[in-house]
Parts: structure tokens; sequence; C-alpha cells
């Protein structure tokens, strides 16, 4: 295995990703910009059913539109290998700054994550082309390196769409199963 020192920083991110080093930094360690959120209320306001008794966080009663960006949290920009039937503070500090529209620091988040799939193996790195084009940018060889092609273990099912509260119309559409009349 090579080894090759590279430097991640700000104009780099920018050239990369197009990701600008701005925002609200969301996760374990930060939460600053969010000092007035509160995870019990902001979990109750997505209940489908403002009156159901909850003991955890689960996914299962959200509505629909927090169901689907919390999915969008869990299982793609911050993907772990444990529990993804309940919501952790992170999650819900996530789905509340997208369902607010709050601009959030993706760097910020992507590097703290980057940082636990280090130091825990039950979480995963879902940022593959992200990485791909760091070694393009740095125009690191990889001629030599092993290439592991995508499996159907790395789509989306439609069950598991079909859980999140959508269905598919037209065999080419989804929308949300409280929006469809037959």
């Amino acid at each position: 295995m090579k080894r090759v020192d590279i430097c991640i920083n700000d104009e780099v991110w920018l050239a990369v990703a197009g990701l600008r080093n701005a925002g609200i930094p969301v996760g374990r360690s930060h939460a600053v910009g969010l000092e007035g959120f509160n995870k019990q209320q902001f979990f109750k306001t997505c209940l489908r059913n403002l009156n159901t008794e909850y003991r955890s966080y689960s996914v299962g009663g959200l509505a629909v539109t927090p169901r689907i960006l919390a999915f969008i949290a869990i299982w793609l920009l911050t993907p772990r290998g444990f529990t993804h039937a309940v919501l952790t503070k992170e999650d819900l500090m996530l789905t509340y700054c997208l369902m607010g529209r709050i601009k959030v620091n993706w760097v910020s988040v992507i590097k703290e994550h980057i940082i636990k799939i280090r130091r825990k193996v039950e979480f995963r790195i879902p940022y593959v082309v992200l990485i791909s084009h760091f070694i393009d940018y740095f125009e690191i060889d990889t001629d030599t390196e092993v290439v592991e092609l995508v499996t159907t273990q790395n789509e989306v099912s439609a069950s598991t769409l079909n859980k999140i509260g959508l269905i598919k119309v037209n065999d080419d559409h989804w929308i949300c199963k409280t929006d469809y009349d037959e």
C-alpha cells in the first residue's frame, strides 16, 4: 500500500466538491447556531399522529417528509451500520436543518463522519465519488489499485422506498403514498 500526503483545505473543498466551509457545523461535537434546538420538541412536530406516545426516536412514526429527510441523513449523508430505525440527536439536528432550510456546513459534517469511520467499524463511508474526485484532483496514480464494482447491495431498494412512505407510479415515478389518488 502506498502513501500519498495531501492537504485538503478550503480551496480544495470548493474546487473538488463545490462546498464552502460555511454554515452551521452540525454534529456530536457541534451545535453552534442551533442553541434553541430541542430534540424532543422537534421529534414531536415530525410525528404522523401528534397525539402518539413515544418511548424512542423511531423513524416509523414520522410523517412522510421528515421520514424521507431522516432516511437521507442516516443512509446517504452519514450512514452507519447500526440502528437505522432509531434517530440519534445528530440525525434529528440534520433533519431539522434540512426541513428548516438552515445552511449546514457540509465540510464539517463530512469531516466529522470520516473521523467516526476511522474510530468505529460500524460506520460506513458513503463518499466514494467525492474521494474519487480528490484522487483525480491530486493526480494520484491508481493503476495498481483494486477496483470494487457497485452491486445491488449498494442500491436503494424499492422496498426501502415503500417503507419510507413512497409509492411507484407509471413504472418510473415515485410519489408520497399520501399524495396518491388511484
